[in-house]
């Protein structure tokens, strides 16, 4: 009954239809239906079953999705700071009984067609999720997870790469030189990947506040990811005894996702499962902290951020613990009235606390969070001078009685309704995931995942509480308005960083100190512990050859050599031409258009950014902001205005830049959404006299916090300056995302107060002129029977623009940078690198070996060297066939020269390597995994108006994909890596701490507050 494998209608007809599914008590391969639940809203079927033997609870959510999704989690309680459950994560995924390989889990990336592959540690729970279309890949993958979560091999060595271990600096060094080693190569140092990551966390001031905040918030959970301090602490046999008591079906939770047939799912799980004996779980729920008894104050330390005012550096918020979060409609009540007082420039909050001066931006914990046992509601700001931190909880307190007194707006409320509607009806491709990502933390925390799960009776009880008058109100009343708070407030120190060097230096020094003590000597400690590391790395050198038979995989041959192009249908006006995508939308109009800017000064382009960010905040002449944000959640799921640029498909060293603008509303009204976005664009008020204050404001925030948004993509920032030397594609959207943004941002945020900003402004007014000016190319996406009415919002909308085009003079060819290697000075433990070189253009033969080139170079290599060996958190090679660049890049890496010379002889290694079929066959698939993801139905038909690659054109590179060779591979490795880098056409970066190999053969940007570069 439950197999219903037959393909096409019948199979799609009864996937969601309860008739299909046994009855609540029955049985079916190991497991007890124990409910089911029909969500039309969301066109899904729940069903909740046990595991008999083990009791391992399983949700499957039955959707007419292809997109299908699996995770295995673990209740993982952390039992101190050591980061445990975060270390397990990571080594479980280092070899099983079944797959006992070093790294089953990296080296199964490159044999899947799964479009999401990853692990995660939460607070209190670890979940290994993937998702796929393929059914052969979805049973592979679950085999491979769940051998891998239930009997890891957790092997020493694995638990010193991947969690902790002292060894020398630079081991290759040594192996290389022996006796004669640089002492700089036998330094010993705190070593491993999860170590790493953390010291690259714990850099992150907003990582930082957040962390430290829960640590205080919820006294009785520790810190999961692991405090590097403590880090050190952790044995070997506390991991596997962790593993034992933990990762163990009675304390599992399965979810699965999609139209694949429940019933293979559970025969699969199963057969895992009854293997084990029913023990007692982690079934403990931390409650945060009791604030009954009145308010508590906790002020702790943290780093400095250089590029922010050094007037303006502290960070401080006011919690209140509420109710139960069972209560879901209370809980989704509670998340409204966070989204009323907080949401959008008008909003009481954001103009009492923000507008007001007190704070340039909202702190890391700022909102309601429902994802534990009981509800956590925190009021935050950054930016905060140390005169004002006290002010905080007095304003807060006077802006809730007063928003509580005036009540709340049911226009507001409507807004906010609407975007859920809109949330329902926007069909996603990844929505199984999102689903997972919502229902899972609550699931863990007792919460029913079917009371998550209903949305219109949710909406409809709320409806019954609001309908009886002050319901809103009155949950302000019950939980806010008293003093049982938190103030939790960080200070910048000037010596927070030192003190973190000197503490590490100090606990590395009496962990070696305890070694020598057991080894006898400190002779022998030492050798002891270059011993273990070259052991080690002698095991990571048999990775790259070690037989991987025993993996499952996908095959090449399963992919098929074309796919059915997308139907579009193109139309020219007076004013437009218009790119027609008729699909079923749901009801739905999706809308984009771009004007294209010739011959942009870069004055212009580089404020882009702000002109984008200014036209949502000030409003115009006749309507307020608030206002405009009332009407655009209620008429619209969004609009919004970008730069964009492009390199042309033919010719990679030719760009075309202007603006992009989006937006999405129900059919009935698209002719609002049209009105909207011409009113941000045309009518923003920038002669307002509240302009000049909005926009420093609207700089502060941007620029607030900004080290750690760095951090937090550091190898994205990186290939963006690397890359700027390349193209002139690449220069533009470096000079608008990159570093020079950057720099460009925090030197305006910190001109000084009495600054009018008049020169800025002018240019924002210029930009405003030509941002709709001339004629635009647009793209919709909607039901073939909304086609004439859209046509004509469209046309109405088109003849409302300015007419005329500005012109601007002509530019010269551009001059790139000559720099090969460039270094950015910042505040980090960790380096950020990248290498990247020209190669060609999307339609050129060539493109396809590079891109299968970049796959080999990855998954056979860099990984390897980059992270298992040289510690990093990540690394690896790209090829962006767009943009003509092929590159290589390093992630929280604590070994940046290493990294460097694997770099720069990465492609010397790819042309002597005797590429075999298997490592052939592994990069096309995994480029595939890229090429044929599920899109949502609004970006079909985008990559051909976007960037004017045909489906002609996808097709050739879908076959050229297919049939490229070992040659081609090692011809173009030879021709655009070891040929370019004898020409010296790379460019490189690395941000981090500058130390003494940033010699004079680096070109040194520092980053200061005024912009500059020295």
């Amino acid at each position: 009954m439950l197999r219903n494998a037959t393909k096409g209608a019948v199979r799609r007809a009864g996937v969601t239809e309860l008739a299909q599914y046994p009855k609540p008590g029955e049985k079916l391969h190991g497991f007890t239906l124990l409910r089911t639940k029909h969500v039309p809203e969301l066109e899904l079927t729940a069903l909740h079953l046990q595991h008999e033997k083990t009791g391992a609870e399983h949700l499957h959510i039955a959707r007419e999705d292809s997109n299908n999704v699996f995770s295995i989690g673990f209740k993982t309680n952390p039992p101190d700071d050591t980061g445990v459950p975060h270390i397990l994560e990571h080594t479980t995924l280092c070899g099983s009984e079944k797959y006992p390989i070093r790294d089953p889990f990296f080296k199964m990336l490159p044999r899947t067609l799964s479009n999401f592959m990853n692990a995660f540690t939460a607070s209190d729970h670890t979940f290994y999720p993937f998702a796929t279309t393929n059914e052969q890949d979805y049973k592979n993958l679950m085999s491979v997870y769940m051998d891998a979560t239930l009997r890891p091999l957790l092997k020493q060595s694995d638990f010193t790469q991947e969690g902790w271990r002292i060894g020398p600096e630079n081991p290759q060094a040594l192996l290389a030189a022996g006796a004669d080693a640089k002492p700089e190569d036998k330094k010993l140092v705190f070593k491993g990947v999860v170590y790493n990551e953390m010291k690259g966390q714990m850099s992150d001031a907003g990582y930082l506040f957040y962390i430290r905040f829960q640590d205080h918030i919820f006294p009785d959970i520790n810190n999961s990811g692991g405090d590097p301090q403590k880090i050190t602490d952790l044995t070997y046999q506390q991991l596997k005894t962790f593993h034992a008591e933990h990762y163990h079906p009675s304390n599992a939770k399965v979810f699965t996702y999609g139209d694949m047939p429940l019933a293979d799912h559970l025969k699969e799980i199963d057969a895992q499962l009854r293997t084990f004996e029913k023990i007692r779980g982690d079934v403990v729920i931390h409650r945060p902290v009791d604030l009954s008894s009145g308010p508590r104050e906790v002020r702790l330390s943290g780093p400095v951020d250089p590029l922010v005012d050094a007037n303006k550096q502290f960070k401080t918020s006011i919690s209140w613990v509420l109710g139960e979060t069972t209560d879901v409609v209370e809980s989704f009540s509670l998340s409204l009235i966070s989204t009323l007082l907080m949401d959008g420039y008008g909003s009481p909050l954001y103009k009492g606390l923000i507008e007001s001066g007190l704070g340039t931006d909202w702190s890391p914990n700022t909102g309601y969070d429902s994802s534990g046992r009981r509800g956590i509601f925190s009021i935050g700001l950054t930016g905060v001078q140390e005169a004002d931190v006290p002010k905080l909880k007095a304003k807060v307190q006077e802006i809730l009685r007063d928003s509580r007194e005036k009540g709340f707006e049911r226009s507001k409320i409507e807004g906010y309704l609407h975007q859920l509607e809109l949330g329902l009806k926007h069909k996603t491709a990844n929505f199984g995931m999102s689903l997972l990502h919502r229902l899972k933390p609550k699931w863990f925390t007792g919460i029913d995942p079917f009371d998550s799960l209903a949305w219109n009776d949710t909406l409809a009880a709320f409806e019954a509480e609001f309908a009886k008058g002050g319901y809103l109100e009155g949950l302000v009343d019950k939980y806010l308005l008293n003093d049982n708070t938190l103030t939790f407030t960080m200070a910048p120190s000037a010596t927070y960083g030192e003190e973190l060097v000197r503490e590490e230096e100090e606990r590395l020094t009496a962990k070696i100190s305890r070694v020598v003590e057991s080894a006898g000597d400190e002779e022998q400690a030492r050798a002891a512990l270059e011993a273990q590391e070259l052991k080690l790395l002698a095991e990571q050198g048999k990775s790259n050859s070690e037989d991987l038979s025993c993996l499952p995989s996908v095959h090449v041959q399963d992919i098929p050599r074309s796919k059915e192009p997308v139907v579009l249908r193109n139309e020219a006006t007076d004013r437009a031409t218009i790119q027609w995508r008729e699909a079923p939308t749901n009801g739905l109009t999706y809308f984009r258009a771009i004007n294209t800017l010739e011959n942009l000064p870069d004055d212009l382009r580089t404020l882009i950014p702000l002109f984008t960010d200014a036209i949502n905040r000030l409003g115009t002449k006749d309507m307020t902001m608030e206002q405009l944000e009332d009407l655009i959640k209620l008429k619209t799921g969004g609009i919004s205005i970008g730069y964009h640029s492009a390199s042309k498909p033919t010719d990679f060293t030719q760009a075309t830049e202007g603006l992009v603008f989006t937006g999405m509303a129900l059919d009935r009204n698209v002719p609002t959404m049209f009105d909207l976005l011409r009113k941000l664009v045309v009518d923003t008020n920038f002669d307002s006299p509240d302009a000049a204050q909005q926009i420093r404001q609207l700089l502060q925030a941007s620029s607030d916090g900004v080290v750690n948004d760095i951090a937090s993509s550091g190898h994205s920032f990186a290939r963006r300056a690397a890359e700027a030397g390349l193209t002139w594609d690449a220069f533009l959207k470096e000079q608008v995302g990159g570093l020079s943004q950057v720099k460009l941002i925090t030197s305006l945020a910190n001109r000084p107060e009495s600054d009018s900003l008049e020169d800025i402004i002018s240019k924002l007014k210029q930009i405003q002129q030509i941002a709709l000016a001339g004629n635009l190319r647009t793209a919709i996406t909607c039901d073939s029977e909304s086609v004439d009415n859209n046509s004509r919002a469209l046309a109405q909308f088109v003849g409302s623009l300015p007419s005329s085009s500005v012109t601007h003079p002509p530019r010269g060819v551009p001059a790139f940078s000559r720099n090969i290697k460039t270094f950015y000075p910042l505040p980090y433990q960790v380096y950020y690198g990248a290498l990247a070189l020209p190669t060609v253009s999307y339609t050129s033969p060539q493109g396809a070996p590079l891109q299968i080139l970049s796959q080999l170079l990855t998954h056979k290599h860099l990984h390897h060297e980059i992270r298992e060996k040289g510690g990093a958190y990540g690394g690896g090679a790209y090829s962006r066939p767009l943009d003509g660049i092929f590159g290589f890049y390093s992630y929280r890496d604590p070994n940046p020269l290493n990294t460097m010379s694997i770099m720069r002889n990465a492609g010397r290694w790819a042309v002597d390597k005797q590429w075999s079929d298997r490592d052939l066959e592994d990069a096309k698939i995994s480029v595939f995994q890229g090429v044929d993801a599920p899109r949502a139905v609004n970006e079909e038909g985008m990559a051909n108006f976007l960037y004017g690659v045909t489906e002609e054109m996808k097709q050739r590179r879908r076959e050229q994909l297919l049939d490229v060779t070992k040659d081609q591979v090692r011809e173009v490795a030879q021709k655009y890596i070891v040929d370019a880098m004898a020409a010296q056409s790379e460019r490189m970066v690395f941000l981090g701490e500058k130390r003494d190999w940033v010699d004079k053969s680096w070109t040194v940007n520092e980053m200061d507050i005024n912009g500059s570069t020295e």
